[in-house]
C-alpha cells in the first residue's frame, strides 16, 4: 500500500474507515473500555485490520467512537462474519444505550510526523452533485499549505460512499494547537481553496484519544497519513450532527411565586431596595428590548439594564430588516412606524470576479408579506425603545452587569450602577442580551464554536455617496475568487435613504490589515479601531466595484475586528443567551440582528408560561433545542454569503426567502408534531414551520374580510379546528366541547376557532367562535384539499405550527398541549 509520505495528498488505494459511535448505559464506562480492548485483541489477528482506536466524545463522556482501518472493502465484509465480530458484538450489548455504524473510503492526508497523539478533530461537510473531484482537488492544495502547522500530526479527507457527506479527521497534540490555529486569521489563507463548500454545511467535534492497541506488526495507514479529523459513526446524517449537551433541568418556579425585591448597597453603605422583577434582561439593543415587549405584554415584571449611558443617535453596523422581522413588528404594533422611518430594497445583484452572475427583482414575490426594509438599528431600538415604554418598562442605562449566581429559586446579579455604585439584583430569570462581548456568556462558560466561520476577520464599514448607475434599491454584491478557488475579496453596497446612498462593508485592505496585525482574538467584536478615511472606502470600490466610480460625501464610517461564530449552548439552568451574545455574524450578510430578534421571539413567550408556573417541564429546554440549531444553519449562510460566490444556491427565489428567515423552521424540535391518518394533509405547514396569513375569511357581524393573522395575533397560542361538507353535526359539536375543554384546561392560553369551508352544514354553536372560508384559500394554503373530514393546526404564539393532526386524534392533541402547558 502506498504511504502518503510516498505519494502526497493522493488517495489511499482500496483502504476503508469503519467508525462504530455508541452511547454508553450510565455508570458503564469503564466496563465498555475494558471490553473494547479486550474484544479489540482479536480484532487485531483478523486478516485486513491495519489500525484501532477508542475515542472519547471530549463534550459526552458516555459517547465513544471506535475508528478501525482496513486493507480494502472485502477485509470489512470478512470481519462482518467473523467471530472477533460476534466477540465485539456480544462484549458490548448489555453495556450500550444505542449504536450506529458508518463506512468511509480514505482519500487524502497529509502527516506532521509520528508525534504522541492526544486529540482527533472530525469536521464534515457536504459537497454537492458534480462537485466532489472539484472538491477534492481543492483540499489536496489546502494540505500543502497545512504542511508544518504547529501541533498538527496528522490529517485525512475521508468520504462516505453513496452520499454527499465528507470528513477531514485530523490528529493534533492538544485541543488548544488545534484552537490556536483556528483563532489565527492566518489560517484562512490555508484553507481559502475549500470555503465555499464549508460555507454551506459544516460540523465540527473534538474527541480525545483514549486507548490504540499494541501494534499488529502491519504498516498502518494513518501512520502515513494525516487525519484533520475524526469521522463520527453513524448514518448519514449521524456524523455531521453534533451532539448537545444535555438539557438543564430546573424546577419550575410554582403558580403565585413572588420574587423579593434584592438590597443594593450604595457607595456610602447604605442599603436601598432594588427594583423586584421577574425577568432580569441585561441588553437593550433589538434583541433585548424584543425581549421586554414581549415579557411586558405578557403581564411579566421585567427589568431591562444597559451599561450604554444613552442610546445610540448614529449610523450602526445593522441596516436591514427581514420579512419575518416586519411580521413580528406586525404583530407588536410597530410596523407602520418602521415603513416610515425606512426605505425600501427592490432586489439584489451580485457580481462575481467583475461579471454579473445574477440579478433578482424580489417585489414579484406573492409569498412576501413585506418587501425587504432598509432601516438603521439605531432607528429600530427607536421604535422598540418606545414600544417598550408604553409597556411601562423603562431602560436602565448606565447599569452595568459586573456578575451573577443562580440556585433553583432564581438569579442574583452583581451591578454596577453610575459613578461606581455597587448593589444586586434578584429575579427569577436572567436574559443576556448584552452583545459581543456578552458578561453573562462569559459568566456561563459557552464555549464559543464556527469552524470556518470563526475566522476573526477584519471589516470595514461607512455610509457614502456614489455616482455609479446600478438598478434602482438594489442590494449590491462583489466577490473575487481566484482560479485556485480562493476567496480574496467582498464588497456589498446597501442602499440608504438618499439618491445613490449606500453603507458600504468591506473586508479591510491589507494595508491597514498589517497595521492593525492578527493573532489570536477572543469571541466577539474584539475591538474598534479608528474610523477609516473617505480614501479607503474608495480603495475598496475601486478594487472590487464598477470601473470609474467615486466615492464622496462620508457620514459615517468603522473599522473592526470580529470573531464569527456560535456558543455551544444557549441556556444553563435559568439563564439565557441572545443575539450577539450566543451567535455573530459578518455584518455584510445582513442577518445578526435579524437573528437575535428571533431569539427573544422564540423565548420570551415560553419564558412568561415559566414565571407563570404554567409551562411543562420542559418547554423552556426548547429553546436552545430550536434557536441553537436555526442560529448555526444562518452564521453558516451568512458566511456563504460574505466570503463565497453564492453559486451553491441556484433558485434565487429560494435563496432569497431563506435570507428573508421565512423558511427558516423548527422542523426537528422536540415540541412540535402530527399525528394523521390516511387522509392526513394535502401539503400545508408541516410542524415547526411558518404558518402563513391567509386573506379573505368571513366572520357572521364582520362586513369585511378577516385575515387569519387577525386570529393568531397576540400573546395565546390559537387552536384552528376545521370542518368541510363531509364533517357530520355530531362532530361539530365534539369539537366544540373539545374547544371549550381545552381553553378551560390551559387557563385561557389557548383560544379556538373553527374555520368552516362555505358548504359545511353547522349547528348552533356556544363556545366556538366560527369563520368561513368561503374562497377556499385556507383550504388550500393548510393543506386540506377534498372533503376529507375535519382536521387541527395549533399555532404558536411565536407564529410556527406546534401541532396538527386529521383527522382530530384527541389525545395526541392534548399530549402535545401537555408538552407546552403545565398540567
Amino acid at each position: 500500500m502506498t504511504t502518503v509520505e510516498d505519494r502526497p495528498a493522493t488517495a489511499h488505494e482500496g483502504a476503508v474507515r469503519t467508525l462504530l459511535r455508541m452511547r454508553v448505559r450510565e455508570g458503564c464506562e469503564q466496563r465498555f473500555e475494558d471490553a473494547w480492548r479486550e474484544a479489540a485483541a482479536q480484532i487485531a489477528a483478523v486478516p485486513g485490520n491495519l489500525k484501532q482506536e477508542l475515542l472519547r466524545d471530549g463534550n459526552d463522556p458516555r459517547t465513544f467512537l471506535i475508528a478501525a482501518d482496513w486493507a480494502d472493502r472485502s477485509a470489512v465484509d470478512a470481519f462482518g462474519r467473523s467471530s472477533a465480530r460476534e466477540a465485539l458484538t456480544e462484549a458490548l450489548r448489555d453495556l450500550r444505550e444505542d449504536a450506529d455504524r458508518s463506512t468511509f473510503e480514505l482519500l487524502y492526508g497529509i502527516s506532521g510526523g509520528e508525534q504522541a497523539s492526544h486529540v482527533r478533530i472530525d469536521i464534515s461537510t457536504k459537497v454537492g452533485p458534480g462537485e466532489e473531484e472539484a472538491f477534492e482537488r481543492a483540499y489536496a492544495v489546502v494540505t500543502d499549505r497545512l504542511r508544518g502547522t504547529p501541533g498538527l500530526i496528522r490529517e485525512e479527507l475521508l468520504h462516505e460512499a453513496g452520499t454527499d457527506l465528507y470528513h477531514i479527521f485530523a490528529e493534533w497534540e492538544t485541543e488548544q494547537d488545534f484552537r490556536n490555529w483556528v483563532d489565527d486569521p492566518s489560517h484562512a489563507d490555508q484553507t481559502g481553496p475549500i470555503i465555499r463548500w464549508l460555507s454551506v454545511f459544516f460540523a465540527r467535534k473534538v474527541y480525545e484519544i483514549k486507548f490504540r492497541p499494541p501494534e499488529a506488526g502491519v504498516r498502518r495507514v494513518a501512520d502515513a497519513a494525516p487525519a484533520l479529523a475524526e469521522p463520527v459513526t453513524g448514518p448519514v446524517a449521524e456524523p455531521v450532527a453534533v451532539r448537545e449537551p444535555e438539557p438543564v433541568r430546573v424546577p419550575e418556579p410554582r403558580p403565585q411565586s413572588v420574587v423579593q425585591a434584592a438590597p443594593v448597597v450604595v457607595g456610602n453603605g447604605a442599603v436601598r431596595t432594588a427594583q423586584a422583577s421577574e425577568v432580569l434582561v441585561v441588553g437593550a439593543g433589538p434583541t433585548g428590548l424584543t425581549a421586554a415587549i414581549e415579557l411586558a405584554r405578557r403581564g411579566i415584571a421585567v427589568r431591562v439594564i444597559d451599561k450604554r449611558a444613552e442610546p445610540s443617535t448614529q449610523a450602526d453596523k445593522a441596516i436591514g430588516i427581514h420579512c419575518r422581522t416586519m411580521e413580528i413588528w406586525e404583530d407588536q404594533g410597530i410596523v407602520t412606524d418602521a415603513m416610515d422611518a425606512g426605505t425600501w430594497l427592490y432586489g439584489q445583484t451580485v457580481f462575481v470576479n467583475g461579471k454579473q452572475t445574477h440579478q433578482v427583482d424580489w417585489s414579484g414575490l406573492d409569498e412576501l408579506p413585506y418587501a425587504h426594509l432598509g432601516l438603521p438599528q439605531y432607528e429600530t431600538e427607536r421604535l422598540l425603545g418606545a414600544k417598550a415604554a408604553a409597556l411601562g418598562v423603562e431602560v436602565e442605562r448606565g447599569v452595568e452587569l459586573r456578575g451573577f449566581t443562580q440556585d433553583d429559586d432564581g438569579v442574583t446579579a452583581q451591578l454596577e450602577y453610575p459613578g461606581g455604585t455597587a448593589g444586586t439584583a434578584r429575579a427569577q430569570y436572567l436574559v443576556g442580551a448584552d452583545g459581543a462581548g456578552s458578561v453573562v456568556r462569559a459568566g456561563l462558560g459557552l464555549t464559543f464554536e464556527g469552524g470556518l466561520s470563526m475566522f476573526p476577520q477584519l471589516f470595514m464599514l461607512g455610509d457614502v455617496d456614489v455616482d455609479w448607475d446600478m438598478p434602482e434599491g438594489h442590494l449590491l454584491r462583489w466577490v473575487r475568487i481566484e482560479e485556485g478557488g480562493d476567496f480574496t475579496g467582498m464588497l456589498v453596497c446597501v442602499p440608504l435613504k438618499g439618491r445613490n446612498r449606500y453603507r458600504v462593508a468591506t473586508l479591510a485592505p491589507e494595508r491597514l490589515q498589517k497595521t492593525i496585525g492578527s493573532g489570536v482574538v477572543p469571541a466577539g467584536f474584539w475591538k474598534e479601531y479608528d474610523p477609516p478615511g473617505l480614501a479607503d472606502i474608495q480603495e475598496a470600490i475601486d478594487e472590487l466595484g464598477p470601473a470609474g466610480t467615486t466615492a464622496s460625501n462620508l457620514r459615517w464610517a468603522s473599522i473592526f475586528r470580529i470573531k464569527h461564530g456560535i456558543v455551544d449552548r444557549y441556556r444553563e439552568g435559568r439563564v439565557f443567551v441572545a443575539g450577539d451574545a450566543a451567535h455573530l455574524h459578518p455584518p455584510a450578510g445582513g442577518q445578526g440582528m435579524n437573528t437575535g430578534i428571533q431569539d427573544a421571539w422564540n423565548l420570551s413567550w415560553k419564558l412568561a408560561l415559566a414565571v407563570r408556573g404554567a409551562a411543562s417541564s420542559s418547554l423552556l429546554d426548547s429553546y436552545d433545542a430550536e434557536r441553537r440549531p436555526a442560529g448555526k444553519a444562518i452564521v453558516d449562510r451568512a458566511v456563504a454569503i460574505a466570503f463565497t460566490d453564492e453559486m451553491d444556491m441556484e433558485d434565487e427565489k429560494e435563496q432569497f426567502l431563506l435570507e428573508m428567515q421565512m423558511t427558516m423552521n423548527y422542523a426537528g424540535s422536540p415540541l412540535v408534531g402530527e399525528v394523521t391518518g390516511l387522509e392526513g394533509f394535502d401539503g400545508g405547514p408541516e410542524p415547526g414551520y411558518r404558518a402563513p396569513d391567509v386573506l379573505g375569511l368571513r366572520r357572521f357581524g364582520v362586513a369585511h374580510d378577516v385575515r387569519l393573522f387577525d386570529l393568531t395575533r397576540g400573546t395565546h397560542t390559537t387552536l384552528l379546528l376545521t370542518a368541510d361538507a363531509t364533517t357530520p353535526r355530531s362532530q361539530v359539536l365534539d369539537l366544540e366541547a373539545l374547544a371549550a375543554s381545552i381553553r378551560e384546561a390551559s387557563g385561557g392560553q389557548v383560544h379556538p376557532y373553527l374555520v368552516a369551508c362555505a358548504a359545511a352544514k353547522l349547528p348552533p354553536l356556544v363556545d366556538l367562535p366560527v369563520l368561513r372560508d368561503c374562497s377556499g384559500a385556507f383550504a388550500d394554503a393548510y393543506g386540506l384539499g377534498g372533503d376529507t373530514g375535519a382536521a387541527a393546526y395549533v399555532i404558536r404564539p411565536d407564529g410556527h405550527v406546534g401541532f396538527r393532526t386529521r383527522p382530530v386524534t384527541e389525545s395526541a392533541l392534548r399530549s402535545h398541549l401537555a408538552g407546552v402547558f403545565a398540567s
